[in-house]
C-alpha cells in the first residue's frame, strides 16, 4: 500500500486523456473566467486522468523551491515532484492579491451551455507523494489573533506512512518527536469548479456558485459534484488536493499533498437538471448516500440559512414535501457541517438521505412560492438564498494562505 512517486507521464493513467500540470496548463492564485482558452477538449461522458499540484511548498514564504523546501525536510530528491518545481520556477503571482491555489485547466466539455449542470464523478485519487503539509499562517484561521503563538507562519510537514495495512498522516506530540499521533486518509479536491461568465478571474480562495475552493470532504472517490454551466464548454479545472480534512478546516489548510485525479465530465440538459433537484445556484454534491445541498457567505451564520434554504428547496423540487415537513425533517434528521471557515467565504452543506424519501413518489420542481415571498418567478430562489459568487477580493485586502 506503500504509495509510489507519481512524477508527470509516469505511473498509471486510467483515464480517457491525460493531463499534466504545467506552466502552459496551470492557474496559480486566480481561476479561469470566459476569455481563457481551454488546455484540452473532451466529449461529454469521457475520463479526464489530471494531476494536480499542492501550493505548499512552492509559497514565497517558504522559498519558492520545492526542492530545496521538501528535501531540507528529509524527502528525497527524486520524490519532488518535477512539475511542481517547473510551477514555482515558471510562474509568479501577487503575493497581495491572489490567493495560493494551483489549478488545473481548463477543460472544454462539448455541449455544456449555460443552464446546464456539469456532473463530475470522481473516478479515482492517486496520491502522487508520500508527504504533505497543515499550515496555520498569515494571522488566518479559526483563531486569528491567537495563533499561532508569536510566529507570522507556521507550515507542519507531515508523512504519510502504512501502518496496520492502511495509510495514515503522521504527527509528534512535541515538535520534533516521533510520529505517534496518526490519522486516517481520505483524499478529495478541495477545488472543482467551471469558469465564470465575463472577463475577470476569480480570486482562488472564496467558494461561489462556480464552485471553487469549496472544501467539502465528502467528494472522495465515488462522489459527484453538480454545478451549474456558466459559459458554453463549462471550462472545468480541479486543484487544491488535499490527503485529509476535518470538517471546518480550522487551522487554515488541511494536510495539503498533491494528486493525480481521475474525473467523469457529463453534461445534465437544464431540463433535467430542473426535474431532477428544481432550481438551485449550486454547487450540489451527491454520494452513495446523501444529496448534499450547500451555503455560502461570509458570515458563518447566513452560510448556514442559506443552506437551509437550499436544503427545503431540494427536498421540495425532488420529493414535493410541504415546506414545513421539509423543515422538520431537516430538523430531525440532517446533519448540517461546517465545510471550513477559513476562506473568506464559510461554507455549510447539509447532509440529507435519499434512503429516507425511497418511498415517497418523485414529483417535479416546486412552483415559484416554494419560499415564500421574494422568490424569482421560476427559479425557487430567494435573494437570500443565492451564493456568493467567488469574485476579486477587496483591494489592498490580503489572502496570502
Amino acid at each position: 500500500m506503500s504509495i509510489t512517486i507519481l512524477q508527470p507521464g509516469t505511473g498509471e493513467v486510467p483515464g480517457d486523456h491525460y493531463l499534466r500540470a504545467s506552466a502552459e496548463t496551470v492557474h496559480w492564485g486566480r481561476l479561469p473566467c470566459a476569455r481563457d482558452a481551454a488546455v484540452l477538449e473532451i466529449a461529454a461522458g469521457e475520463t479526464v486522468t489530471i494531476d494536480t499540484v499542492s501550493h505548499e511548498g512552492i509559497l514565497e514564504d517558504q522559498g519558492k523551491d520545492p526542492l530545496a523546501y521538501f528535501t531540507g525536510k528529509g524527502v528525497p530528491a527524486a520524490s519532488v515532484l518535477s512539475d511542481a518545481i517547473e510551477i514555482a520556477r515558471e510562474l509568479a503571482r501577487d503575493t497581495l492579491a491572489d490567493g495560493p491555489h494551483v489549478v488545473t485547466g481548463p477543460i472544454r466539455v462539448a455541449g455544456a451551455m449555460p443552464g446546464d449542470l456539469l456532473k463530475i464523478t470522481v473516478v479515482r485519487l492517486q496520491p502522487r507523494v508520500p508527504y504533505g503539509v497543515i499550515s496555520n499562517r498569515h494571522g488566518k484561521g479559526a483563531l486569528v489573533g491567537e495563533l499561532p503563538r508569536g510566529e507570522h507562519n507556521v507550515s507542519v510537514f507531515t508523512p504519510v506512512e502504512e501502518r496496520e495495512g492502511r495509510l495514515v498522516g503522521v504527527l509528534p506530540v512535541t515538535e520534533g518527536g516521533p510520529g505517534v499521533v496518526e490519522f486516517p486518509l481520505a483524499p478529495f479536491l478541495g477545488t472543482m469548479g467551471v469558469a465564470v461568465a465575463g472577463d475577470q478571474r476569480p480570486h482562488s480562495v472564496p467558494p461561489g456558485e462556480h464552485g471553487g475552493n469549496i472544501d467539502i470532504n465528502l467528494l472522495v472517490e465515488g462522489s459527484v459534484l453538480y454545478l451549474p454551466v456558466q459559459v458554453e464548454g463549462a471550462l472545468a479545472y480541479v486543484g487544491d488536493p488535499h490527503f485529509a480534512q476535518g470538517d471546518g478546516e480550522v487551522a487554515l489548510t488541511a494536510l495539503e499533498a498533491s494528486l493525480r485525479a481521475t474525473l467523469r465530465f457529463e453534461v445534465v440538459p437544464s431540463e433535467e437538471a430542473l426535474a431532477e433537484f428544481g432550481a438551485f445556484t449550486g454547487p450540489l454534491v451527491r454520494t452513495d448516500e446523501y444529496l448534499v445541498p450547500t451555503g455560502l457567505d461570509p458570515d458563518l451564520g447566513e452560510a448556514m440559512r442559506r443552506c437551509v434554504r437550499a436544503a427545503i428547496s431540494l427536498i421540495r423540487a425532488r420529493w414535493g414535501l410541504d415546506e414545513h415537513l421539509a423543515y422538520a425533517y431537516l430538523s430531525a434528521a440532517t446533519d448540517f457541517d461546517i465545510s471550513q471557515v477559513v476562506d473568506i467565504v464559510c461554507g455549510v452543506h447539509a447532509r440529507i438521505r435519499e434512503a429516507d424519501f425511497a418511498g415517497v413518489e418523485r414529483t417535479g420542481h416546486p412552483s415559484a412560492d416554494s419560499l415564500g415571498t421574494g422568490d424569482r418567478a421560476g427559479t425557487g430562489e430567494t435573494p437570500a438564498s443565492a451564493p456568493v459568487s467567488g469574485g476579486s477580493p477587496a483591494p489592498g485586502r490580503e489572502h496570502a494562505r
